[in-house]
């Protein structure tokens, strides 16, 4: 399993699976609903719902982006093509009309969520494949994160970055967070930190905290100055059976 994310509400988890299918779970009986989504020709390796959990977005190894109906479980419409790689992340603008997306082809897409057209060229400047991208919470601003040790602030309209790549990570980057002022990033990495930095500056706050390798980093909701790998207690994770499972 690759990815997982809930819904708004937390009442729906999906799962990205390594077989190029997605399950949708009910996250209070740890059941499945109904049979797997498919459609995916390889791994799919990112999942996000929708602001108003109607849609599902998909990332996959067979350099696609996909949309679904959560209530029909079908695609909507056909497959997002541009990327020439595996496309790692995947998420919703805070609005639920753009799409932004990473991709091991180094570069950070966004689309139209509503017709599914590419929104002007590719986000170049990463010099090693993009791991993740996010928005921030007013739609304006990506951030993402790169193998190449560095994350980039952009802005969504126009295609440009602001500023220059962050660097100060000995390792790649896997998730980046914007804080919910736009003030602050938090970067976590294979080199065991989370690191927190000044979105307009640059400059990095603090000293990086140690932590285990990890794959996402988030805010807390007071937002202190400090952050932390996402790691959900329990971790939650479907096994053989068909049921969720919870532990630690």
């Amino acid at each position: 399993m690759w990815s997982v994310g809930y819904n708004n509400d937390g009442s729906l988890l999906a799962s990205a699976s390594g077989d190029g299918t997605i399950r949708l779970w009910d996250s209070t009986s740890r059941s499945p609903i109904g049979e797997p989504l498919r459609g995916h020709d390889g791994a799919v390796r990112s999942v996000a719902f929708s602001p108003d959990g109607r849609r599902l977005v998909s990332g996959s190894a067979d350099r696609t982006i996909r949309l679904w109906n959560v209530a029909d479980r079908q695609q909507i419409g056909t497959p997002l093509v541009g990327h020439t790689d595996i496309v790692r992340s995947v998420a919703f603008s805070p609005d639920g009309h753009r799409i932004v997306s990473a991709s091991r082809d180094k570069t950070v897409r966004l689309w139209n969520a509503d017709d599914g057209t590419a929104i002007a060229g590719p986000l170049t400047g990463h010099v090693e494949p993009v791991s993740s991208a996010a928005f921030d919470r007013t739609g304006e601003r990506i951030v993402s994160a790169s193998d190449d040790r560095s994350f980039r602030i952009w802005t969504s309209y126009p295609d440009a970055p602001v500023g220059m790549a962050l660097t100060g990570h000995s390792g790649p980057v896997r998730s980046v967070a914007l804080s919910t002022d736009g003030r602050r990033v938090a970067s976590g990495g294979d080199d065991r930190t989370v690191r927190v930095w000044d979105a307009d500056s640059g400059k990095q706050i603090g000293r990086p905290s140690m932590a285990t390798p990890m794959q996402s980093t988030r805010w807390h909701s007071a937002q202190t100055g400090t952050a932390s790998p996402q790691a959900p207690a329990p971790a939650t994770k479907p096994c053989a059976s068909g049921t969720l499972t919870q532990g630690n």
